[in-house]
């Protein structure tokens, strides 16, 4: 009995669909890096989303009329991580306090925003902001939507970090970034 037990753990361990989550705290470069390699994480597409303007470009994103954010949309296996934790993560990240802005990095597009994926995730991200709340010394002012159309960066924003470890933006904000994740055991 335990060995069909234990078989059928497998399989609906197996057959669990992924899930995404959409967030966006500054730099869609930074946030990538941080989620890269977390474990249930399959993988993390670089983009746009939140505003009007359908497939924008890099560009067109930077002037801060398109509305869009720049965000990340992370692909995860619900049997080996839960989208709180994601969330968990994306709170420890950035700040969400700040307002169009991360660092050196402003605009609109550089704004907190989680765009959850249906109701449940509506939910559980304006519970995950609660409890994040204590944190902070300032409100959190993540911006919180449901449903809202991604779009792929361009193929050169993918992986960025990665990819471009000496860039001196990769060396200056990113690796600090992850070495400040790192050492708070995320």
């Amino acid at each position: 009995m335990r060995i069909l037990i234990a078989i059928f753990a497998l399989v609906s361990t197996a057959m669990a669909a992924d899930e995404k989550a959409v967030l966006g705290g500054g730099c869609f470069w930074c946030i990538d890096a941080v989620y890269h390699g977390q474990p249930g994480i399959k993988s993390v597409v670089s983009g746009y989303a939140g505003g009007t303007v359908p497939h924008p470009t890099y560009e067109q994103v930077c002037t801060g009329t398109t509305s869009h954010a720049e965000v990340v949309e992370i692909t995860f296996d619900p049997a080996l991580t839960t989208y709180e934790k994601v969330l968990g993560l994306f709170w420890d990240a950035h700040d969400p306090t700040t307002l169009n802005r991360q660092g050196a990095d402003a605009g609109t597009q550089y704004r907190s925003i989680i765009i959850a994926q249906n109701p449940a995730q509506l939910a559980a991200a304006e519970k995950s902001k609660a409890a994040a709340q204590p944190k902070f010394r300032q409100q959190i002012v993540t911006e919180i939507v449901e449903g809202r159309e991604f779009y792929p960066a361009e193929e050169h924003h993918q992986d960025f970090y990665e990819r471009n470890p000496d860039y001196p933006y990769s060396r200056a904000v990113i690796a600090p970034k992850l070495e400040k994740l790192k050492a708070g055991s995320h």
